[in-house]
């Protein structure tokens, strides 16, 4: 198997994560797409995926397979033993309910903010963005507010139980890491009297999964062209 993505990337970490938690890291070849540079907007990338996003999977047997959650999916399963994913209905239906969540008030909550009212990853990928740059702003600063809600909210969950679906580890958990990972990158950090979301992401960042995977570095030359 192939996964094209970038190292330091919050959606590549959501799958690297994956594939940790599996044992699954040695069967994968990782391609490095260069984001900054607008690779993946790109004809030869857009035939892999045609949202022009990482992460992609590719399986031996050339299907393409995108959507961090899809992806999520096929790798839980390999195995026979979905942990991540759910292995009952009830599990999977709390899992998967919190997961869109995390996903719409979170991960992408923050992406758009990150993408459309700040300078994102730079001149390269402007074009392919709306040239209405107020509009896009104030969309931006929307889903910042957005983002901030979604915090308090899973701020309330994690308040109550260990897990973002409940008693278990799961994909929604990597996600929400995956967000607070992105935020504190665009200088968003989780407000103090949130306190229970950040002792959940304290004790998440120790899971060896995590610990060993979503800390990897952004490469030099992506930190030189953003100007660190």
């Amino acid at each position: 198997m192939k996964i094209y993505d970038r190292a330091g990337f919050p959606n590549p970490a959501r799958i690297r994560i994956v594939l940790a938690e599996k044992n699954l890291e040695s069967q994968v070849e990782f391609i490095s797409v260069d984001l900054i540079g607008a690779e993946h907007k790109q004809s030869a990338f857009l035939a892999k995926n045609p949202n022009g996003v990482v992460p992609v999977l590719e399986l031996d047997d050339g299907t393409f397979i995108s959507e961090g959650v899809a992806i999520t999916m096929y790798l839980d399963n390999l195995d026979g033993n979905p942990v991540l994913t759910g292995t009952t209905a009830r599990q999977q239906a709390l899992i998967h309910m919190m997961q869109k969540r995390a996903d719409d008030q979170l991960i992408d909550a923050i992406g758009i903010y990150f993408h459309h009212a700040t300078p994102g990853l730079g001149e390269s990928l402007q074009a392919y963005k709306s040239p209405e740059w107020t509009h896009r702003k104030q969309w931006g600063e929307r889903s910042l507010a957005k983002f901030a809600s979604g915090m308090q909210y899973f701020n309330s969950v994690l308040a109550t139980q260990p897990h973002v679906a409940g008693e278990h580890f799961s994909m929604a958990d990597i996600t929400v890491f995956a967000a607070l990972m992105h935020a504190s990158a665009a200088g968003v950090p989780i407000p103090p009297e949130l306190s229970a979301l950040a002792a959940w992401q304290a004790r998440i960042a120790e899971r060896p999964s995590v610990k060993n995977r979503s800390g990897q570095q952004f490469e030099a030359d992506d930190l030189r062209r953003l100007g660190f």
